[in-house]
């Protein structure tokens, strides 16, 4: 006897031979026939069958059989007719969906990355691959248990569309390998580096390469110090040129150490102090350039099949040699003055390492620096700031004086992504990335249990449910990480030639198998505010009781990823989820079970992570002394950001205060956001609050910069439209 049946979506249910007769009878309505006996007959036949699952499409060919078989083949056409009918509508959600890629209709799925252009050949064929993709996904590869997570609206995989090609999330890059020993990729080699151009060429070519061989982010750990030894070699040269042209030997001028690289004028200098500034200022604009020319290229240098920009960022600060200070230095100019025609560089997202004794207090050697770097981020919200004095982000084994100390300092890429710890050897984020993550939807669940009138009780539901969904994450997870192990190193010809820790002596036809298990596996949650007003009344930045709760919660969640990481002996991980496309993913299906729900499913998106809602009214130091707690449990990644009112450009003070108040409160990593307005046309900016038409060309293409979640996008003309409600719902946060 039949037990179960397996729907077209794979999931298996209980068999219903009502559903059966129910149909059968529906068909014979249309012939105005009402014969229940031949249906029910029709119904047990199939129902004894001695099958454990039969698929859904075998019971349909079974009631056309037994139909045409009966008295009533007028019926059974019928039914042939209503099954076609019903399969032209399941096709044509799938044909309605390609014509909106067709036809660039700006929806959330053509807008379901801001950083990708949908209506460009390439982009076209990116969405179709994805969408295709992703159905093979659901139909393939993952299990019926996560299959069914995703479908109640419990859980969403991150990147799925990537799921079949095996491919990892993100790499932060050893440079210096590629920079000292040169590279192959595709048909042509790169010797190794002599000078600070080439090396500045490499490090784009690196990530850009790199960026086709991966679905997420690439990031440069220690951009400083691995770029400060082609500023000497730069200097250098320029020597060997006064050489050949004063026909002289020089060769003692090469060795000279600086206490920094500054250009100044020539006026008044003779002899070799003369020979020795002109080489030094020739090294400092060749520095320059050379910066200008790395940003340039990674805001316009596509990949991915032409399509969209590298998603590249680059960690400094730390480096107090003159060299690596002359690399920042640079950088940080070329970024303030602007791309084009003074226009905000989108990429790279630039991260400065504050740590005290390196940059962050007035008597430090990097503290002009840091000053700079936070001028810079007042008029072009980069570099965002990484808190190396947070506790978690300490290494006892960090030493100042170690030339190579850039080893043990955490690095972030991205939004927000973190990878540091390791199971399998030293703490380090050098050719080390993320593998996957998924996200867990708290407010379904929380939703689901709100109306238990016992407060506790409630609390306590919500727990066994999370859970379950932890679990479950955690299995789709390995599943995947499995499925990635089965890869060849061919298929990822230069990620794997080394610059993914451990891939090195591997050979092309090798599996990649353990290699991969220095990188991590990330279980992110969304919502932790809405799912705290459907507990307790009220969000965390509203309630003591509220961030009791949600600290709770969070704890919980992190102690059982660590436990599954023990179990399954993997580098699980507890991601604040930056949700862009997902953001309104969840809150859509969750409106239509459970209705309109003030500050929970009354707004087209819910608030990411940990964070405090951004539609809530609070001071700076609030939502830093509120956000700060989650960070700890949060190693995966997570950022904190706040709002500016108007113009910061003059105003470098008000970001140095935000740094303090990470500082003060142990937060990991940080933002800040203002107002920039960008004409389209000519890329005219500036921070005026009422800005309708350009001023340089007139033009009245004009729009806003802003973060969408930690990094820019040039056009909030191209967010999806939960995010760009979102945008709509943010208050500035008061300075006290």
């Amino acid at each position: 006897m039949i037990t179960n049946i397996r729907k077209r979506d794979g999931r298996i249910e209980n068999f219903d031979k009502q559903k059966i007769v129910n149909a059968i009878i529906k068909a014979m309505n249309h012939n105005f026939v009402n014969d229940v006996k031949c249906a029910e007959t029709i119904a047990e036949k199939i129902e004894g069958l001695n099958v454990d699952v039969i698929e859904i499409e075998e019971v349909q060919n079974l009631v056309e059989a037994e139909l045409m078989k009966s008295q009533y083949k007028n019926v059974a056409k019928d039914y042939i007719l209503y099954r076609e009918k019903r399969n032209i509508a399941r096709g044509r959600k799938t044909y309605e969906m390609y014509m909106g890629i067709v036809n660039t209709i700006a929806n959330d799925i053509t807008k379901e990355n801001a950083n990708m252009n949908a209506e460009t050949p390439a982009g076209m064929m990116m969405k179709f691959a994805s969408e295709t993709s992703k159905a093979f996904v659901m139909d393939m590869l993952v299990s019926q248990q996560t299959r069914d997570y995703i479908k109640s609206n419990y859980i969403h995989i991150h990147d799925a569309d990537y799921y079949p090609t095996k491919s990892l999330t993100c790499l932060q890059h050893p440079l210096d390998m590629i920079l000292e020993n040169g590279f192959r990729a595709g048909h042509g080699s790169s010797r190794p580096a002599k000078r600070i151009e080439t090396a500045a060429i490499i490090a784009c070519i690196s990530m850009e390469s790199v960026q086709n061989e991966m679905h997420g982010g690439q990031a440069i750990p220690a951009f400083d110090f691995y770029l400060a030894p082609y500023v000497k070699y730069t200097y250098v040269e320029e020597i060997e040129k006064l050489e050949k042209i004063e026909g002289k030997d020089f060769s003692h001028l090469k060795d000279i150490s600086f206490d920094d690289y500054i250009e100044k004028p020539l006026d008044g200098l003779t002899g070799e102090e003369r020979l020795v500034q002109h080489a030094v200022n020739q090294t400092v604009n060749r520095v320059h350039q050379a910066m200008e020319s790395f940003i340039h290229n990674m805001n316009t240098i596509h990949s991915r099949g032409g399509n969209q920009v590298v998603f590249s960022s680059i960690n400094y600060g730390t480096d107090t040699s003159a060299e690596g200070r002359c690399i920042m230095r640079e950088i940080l100019n070329s970024t303030y003055r602007g791309v084009g025609n003074g226009e905000t560089p989108i990429f790279p997202i630039q991260i400065w390492k504050k740590k005290r004794g390196v940059n962050y207090l007035p008597e430090d050697r990097n503290y002009d620096l840091y000053q700079l770097a936070c001028k810079v981020t007042a008029k072009r919200f980069f570099p965002n700031f990484l808190n190396l004095d947070a506790t978690y982000n300490q290494d006892p084994l960090w030493k100042a004086d170690d030339p190579k100390r850039y080893i043990h300092e955490v690095a972030t890429m991205g939004c927000r992504t973190r990878v540091y710890g390791n199971r399998f050897g030293e703490s380090c984020s050098i050719g080390r990335g993320n593998l996957s993550f998924s996200t867990i939807n708290f407010v379904r669940l929380a939703l689901e249990v709100m109306n238990i009138p016992d407060m506790e009780e409630r609390i306590q539901a919500f727990y066994k449910k999370l859970d379950k969904c932890i679990e479950v994450t955690a299995d789709q997870l390995y599943d995947r990480y499995c499925f990635q192990r089965t890869a060849l190193k061919k298929q990822f010809p230069l990620l794997m030639s080394g610059m993914w820790f451990g891939s090195e002596n591997a050979g092309p036809n090798d599996k990649l198998e353990d290699i991969l298990k220095s990188g991590t596996l990330s279980i992110g949650f969304i919502g932790l505010a809405e799912t705290l007003i459907a507990l307790t009344g009220k969000h965390h930045g509203e309630s003591e009781e509220s961030q009791k709760l949600g600290i709770e919660i969070v704890t919980h969640m992190k102690k059982r990823i660590d436990q599954i990481a023990d179990e399954k002996n993997l580098n699980y991980t507890l991601l604040a989820t930056p949700a862009e496309g997902l953001s309104g993913k969840f809150t859509k299906r969750d409106r239509e079970a459970f209705g309109e729900i003030e500050n929970i499913t009354d707004k087209e998106y819910y608030t990411n992570s940990s964070h405090v809602p951004v539609w809530y009214k609070c001071s700076v130091e609030h939502k830093a002394k509120i956000e700060a707690p989650y960070h700890e449990l949060e190693n995966a990644g997570h950022i904190f950001y706040v709002e500016l009112d108007g113009d910061a450009t003059h105003n470098p003070d008000c970001i140095m205060q935000t740094v303090d108040l990470m500082d003060k409160y142990n937060l990991g990593y940080g933002s800040v956001n203002h107002t920039r307005n960008r004409c389209l046309d000519c890329g005219f900016e500036n921070s005026d609050a009422d800005f309708e038409k350009c001023p340089v060309c007139g033009s009245e293409n004009v729009d806003v910069i802003q973060r969408i979640t930690g990094y820019l996008v040039g056009s909030v003309k191209s967010w999806n439209s939960a995010k760009q409600a979102e945008l709509r719902d943010r208050v500035t946060h008061d300075a006290k």
